[in-house]
C-alpha cells in the first residue's frame, strides 16, 4: 500500500518526468544547451538523455514502492535542496545572473524548486513522526 509520502513523491517524479519530455519536444535547445552540444539536430543524444533521465526515475521510484532507506535520504535531500532553485530562478529572472533558458524555463525550475522543497518538508514531518516512508 503506497501512503501520502510515497504518492507525492511519486506524483512528482510523473509531473518532472511528463515536464521533461515536453521540453524536448518543444525546446530541445535548453538541453542540448545544458549538455554543451554544438548547434544542430541531437536526436540520438536526445533520446539517450530522456532514457538515462528515465531509467533513473525508474530506479528511485522502484525504490520509493518498495521503501528503501538510501532511496528516502537521497530524494529528502535533494528535494530540501530544491529550495535553491527559487533564488536562482528569481536572480535569473530579473536579468542578474545569465538565464539557463527562456523565461518560462526558468519560472518551471522555480516552480519545480517550491514543490521540492514542500515535499521535501512533508518527508522530514513523516520521518519524525513514524520513520523513513511512514513505515
Amino acid at each position: 500500500m503506497v501512503n501520502r509520502t510515497q504518492s507525492l513523491v511519486l506524483g512528482f517524479f510523473a509531473v518532472a518526468w511528463i515536464g521533461l519530455v515536453i521540453i524536448l519536444l518543444v525546446e530541445p535547445g535548453i538541453y542540448d544547451e545544458a549538455m554543451k552540444l554544438p548547434a544542430g539536430q541531437h536526436r540520438v543524444a536526445d533520446v539517450a538523455f530522456l532514457g538515462a533521465i528515465s531509467a533513473f526515475i525508474a530506479l528511485l521510484s522502484l525504490g520509493v514502492l518498495r521503501r528503501w532507506r538510501w532511496a528516502f535520504w537521497l530524494i529528502l535531500v535533494a528535494f530540501l535542496f530544491g529550495v535553491l532553485r527559487v533564488p536562482v530562478s528569481i536572480l535569473e529572472l530579473a536579468g542578474i545572473l545569465a538565464p539557463a533558458g527562456p523565461a518560462w524555463y526558468v519560472l518551471f525550475q522555480g516552480i519545480l524548486g517550491v514543490a521540492q522543497f514542500a515535499i521535501g518538508l512533508v518527508m522530514l514531518a513523516g520521518y519524525r513522526r513514524s520513520g523513513t516512508w511512514g513505515t
